[in-house]
């Protein structure tokens, strides 16, 4: 059995997916209107959206269920 290699992060998740919606979002800002450039702002969106939900669903606002 081979060991699990462990790599701890210095930045969060939320921090960690804010900055790769950012960089896609430069990266499509690069491409001319087509296929390519959509894709590459539905990334962008996927990966703001789940650090929002993940920043939400850490947030000390949200109760377990009862």
């Amino acid at each position: 059995m081979t060991a699990r290699h462990r790599f701890n992060h210095v930045e969060t998740l939320e921090a960690r997916l804010a900055a790769e919606a950012e960089r896609l979002r430069e990266q499509a800002s690069s491409l001319p209107p087509g296929p390519a450039r959509d894709e590459m702002l539905r990334k962008a969106r996927q990966a703001e959206t789940g650090s929002q939900m993940s920043e939400w669903l850490s947030s000390p606002g949200l109760q377990p269920p009862d």
